[in-house]
Order: structure tokens, then C-alpha cells, then sequence
């Protein structure tokens, strides 16, 4: 797999660091924060004026017909910049289940209002006891005469405090299959919590209580929603790390620019060689999250799902501890102001704190890599 940018991958990547040096400085991100925004309508036009939010949907339903490739760059330099519009929830996790388990036609309906930002549709696949995963999830689809009725809670839902729909996946009560129903966001029986993260982003949690439902509200074949499920997540998790990588570039940046400017006994605090070798491990670990997220490309675009997976929770419990540590130091070689709300560099670590609980945790991941190595063992496999 070649990881060299051609030409439109790499004017992709600078359309979108040009929008975060011209429109999403520090101080106007905290603006914004300040003001209790959970989208910019501004900022969510130029995202698809500039073709970001079609990137990677399918050419006949409005995109441009992109890869994952295209996402993680979007996703990178927005990670600079701090970006706390729903890129991840609406434009990745929502539009890629939706283009994974629709119907042509309802593909045709749902994905062209997406990639033109005129509607947001969030992937609500978070309840408490999955903590993210694809797993152990207990809201039921009830099948009536004419549908479904849906019971149950969503937890985390990320871009999900103003979407205008919902995909939500359920486990049907007949055959205790998965399936993904869209539900719009007025829907009787649907109550919306908008939840403010640590970051300044926002989140929701849905309860669920009896929502009738058309049997055309179902995603493709009912039952067969757990592989389309599972691709969202990949996409989102490599796109979640493409953010944390993006960020942790910008701490070591911000980090190495203050220490040769900060002075102590008359001498730049950037020539003692203690904090040199710690800036040096902030900059190992990055380029260990790089590899592991170039890792991450490559099985998405080759490998069968079990393996895809496999590798998509490895990469999200390395690259989650990896910005953790890097935006920590960096907050540590900054001392005191690198505590203040004021100064930018704290905001890193907020970020890369909220990213480690969406999608599952590391630990919650790190057991999920344990439950593939141990099969692979049990059938003499060589997962690795």
C-alpha cells in the first residue's frame, strides 16, 4: 500500500489546514466553546462547499467516491486544529453505516442531503454495557403489524446533540439478530440529553421508549446489520486516530516553540538536555501512532473483517495512550500556564482524554485484542 499523497490527497490536506489557520484559531475555537455551540452552520457549509463531508460516499449518491485515505487526512488536520464540529459522528460514523447497509434507494434518498450538509445523521451504537463496541447491545426491535417498536437507551452518542436523525442499531426480538433502523430525531417515544464533554465538544444519550417504526426505516436486510456496524467503527476509529495524531503534531510543535523562547538561569529551558530527551520520547511515540494508524489503512482496504477489527482496536488502544502521553508532557514541559483554559495546550490532553472513552476505551480494547489472540490459539491460527 503506498502512503505517498498524490496531488489531490495532498491540495485535500491543505484545503483543510488553510480552514484551520484562517477560521478555527484558538481563540475562535474558544469562542465558540464559550457561546455553548454544538455545530457552526458556517463552518458545517465550508465542510461541504469544500467537499470534505462526501469524500469517501459513493459517487452515484453524491460523493466523491474517496477511501478511508481521504477521511484520515480531513480527520488529521482537523485534529490541529482542535475542530469540534461532528465530523467524526455525523460524516463518518452515521453517513458509512448508512452507506454500508442501505438499500440502493435508500441510499439514494439518505446520502446526497449528507454530503451536501443540508442533514446530520449520528451513529447512536454506544450503551453502557458495550462501552462502544459492537457488542452486548439490549435495545430491542419489537416486530408489530406493519414495523418495529424500539425499546432501549444510547449512551455517548457523538455528534448526536443536534443531528437530525439517527442510526440505531437493535437486536430484533424473533431472531435476536442486529439490525439498523433510522430514526428521526422527532420522533414520538425518543427523548434527546445533549451532553457537554470535557473538550468543549458535545454528545447525547437517546432513550428509546416504544418509537414505532415503518419496516422501510430498517437499513438493508433486517438481521444483517452487524457487518455494517462493524465497518462504520473502523472508519471511525481510524478517523478518531488520524485526530489524535493531528493533535499530538501540534503539542510537540507548540511544546518545542516555547522552550526555545522560555528562559531559566539566562538560557533558553529548550538547550537543557533532560527536557531534549523529552521532547525526543513525545516525538517516538508519535511516529509510533503514525505506523500503527498506517497500519490500521492498510487492513481496511485488504483485509477480511475479523482481521480489520482485530487491527482497528490495536490502534485505537496504542494511538489513545500515545496522545495521552504526548499532550501530558507537553503540558508538563510547560508548566504552570500549561494548566490555564486560557493557553491552548491543556485543551490537547482534554481532547485526547474525551477521544480514549469514545468508541470504547483502551482497556475495553485491549481485552478485545486478548478474546482474538485466544481464539487464534484455540484454532491454530496466526493472528498476529
Amino acid at each position: 500500500m503506498n502512503f505517498n499523497l498524490n496531488s489531490e490527497q495532498q491540495m485535500l490536506q491543505d484545503s483543510v489546514r488553510r480552514f484551520v489557520e484562517r477560521d478555527y484559531a484558538f481563540e475562535a475555537r474558544h469562542a465558540l466553546i464559550v457561546s455553548g455551540s454544538k455545530c457552526s452552520a458556517p463552518h458545517w457549509d465550508t465542510f461541504a462547499q469544500n467537499g470534505w463531508l462526501a469524500a469517501a460516499l459513493p459517487e452515484p449518491y453524491g460523493g466523491l467516491g474517496g477511501t478511508v485515505i481521504d477521511t484520515v487526512l480531513i480527520a488529521q488536520a482537523l485534529g490541529r486544529g482542535l475542530v469540534n464540529e461532528p465530523y467524526l459522528g455525523c460524516a463518518v460514523l452515521g453517513a458509512q453505516a448508512i452507506a454500508a447497509a442501505g438499500t440502493p434507494e435508500q441510499c439514494e434518498r439518505l446520502l446526497p442531503a449528507l454530503a451536501e450538509g443540508k442533514r446530520r445523521v449520528a451513529l447512536a451504537c454506544g450503551e453502557a454495557q458495550s462501552r462502544g463496541l459492537a457488542a452486548s447491545l439490549r435495545t430491542r426491535a419489537e416486530r408489530t403489524g406493519e414495523g418495529y417498536r424500539l425499546t432501549g437507551r444510547k449512551t455517548l452518542v457523538a455528534g448526536g446533540a443536534d443531528a437530525d436523525a439517527f442510526v440505531v442499531p437493535a437486536v430484533t426480538s424473533d431472531d435476536c439478530a442486529l439490525t439498523l433502523f433510522v430514526v428521526e430525531a422527532g420522533m414520538p417515544g425518543l427523548t434527546r440529553q445533549a451532553l457537554p464533554l470535557h473538550d468543549g465538544s458535545w454528545a447525547a444519550e437517546l432513550t428509546l421508549e416504544s418509537v414505532v417504526l415503518p419496516a422501510q426505516a430498517a437499513l438493508g436486510e433486517p438481521g444483517h446489520g452487524l457487518p455494517a456496524m462493524q465497518a462504520a467503527l473502523a472508519h471511525g476509529i481510524a478517523t478518531l486516530c488520524a485526530e489524535l495524531i493531528g493533535g499530538m503534531e501540534r503539542a510537540i510543535e507548540i511544546t518545542a516553540d516555547y522552550l526555545k523562547v522560555r528562559k531559566q538561569f539566562g538560557v533558553p529551558i529548550g538547550s537543557f538536555q533532560a527536557l531534549q530527551h523529552r521532547l525526543a520520547d513525545m516525538a517516538a511515540e508519535l511516529e509510533m501512532a503514525r505506523s500503527m494508524l498506517y497500519g490500521l489503512l492498510a487492513s481496511i482496504m485488504n483485509d477480511e473483517p475479523s482481521r480489520r477489527d482485530y487491527v482497528a482496536s490495536q490502534a485505537k488502544s496504542l494511538v489513545g495512550r500515545a496522545a495521552r502521553f504526548v499532550c501530558a508532557q507537553a503540558i508538563q514541559l510547560h508548566g504552570g500556564i500549561g494548566v490555564t483554559d486560557e493557553y491552548q495546550i491543556g485543551h490537547y490532553f482534554k481532547r485526547a482524554v474525551v477521544a480514549d472513552a469514545l468508541l470504547g476505551g483502551s482497556d475495553r480494547h485491549d481485552a478485545r485484542c486478548a478474546g482474538y489472540l485466544r481464539r487464534a490459539l484455540t484454532q491454530g491460527d496466526t493472528l498476529q
